[in-house]
């Protein structure tokens, strides 16, 4: 058995996928988070508010994080603004 998915660290942020933070109203003027990014191998990076320690413990069945994983909350407005730049499977 492989050792699964994992990140590739020399893929490089190649654009914001949906608007952004400041666009949506969801941020300061400062450019500061929530946001999603786009990395070249087709992989996303997602910068959001660090919520591990208050959902890590009511995560449904067969949903474990791993020793480095967090979990990472964003607005619903940011996912839907950049539904329209996620590719269909």
């Amino acid at each position: 058995m492989g050792a699964g998915w994992l990140p590739d660290p020399d893929a490089e942020i190649v654009g914001r996928i949906g608007r952004s933070p400041q666009e949506l109203g969801v941020s300061s003027q400062d450019a500061s988070c929530p946001d999603i990014l786009q990395l070249s191998n087709g992989d996303y990076a997602v910068i959001g508010r660090d919520f591990t320690d208050q959902y890590a413990h009511s995560l449904p069945e067969g949903v474990r994080l791993g020793a480095r994983e967090r979990i990472i909350v964003i607005p619903g407005l940011t996912m839907r603004a950049a539904r329209a730049d996620i590719p269909d499977a």
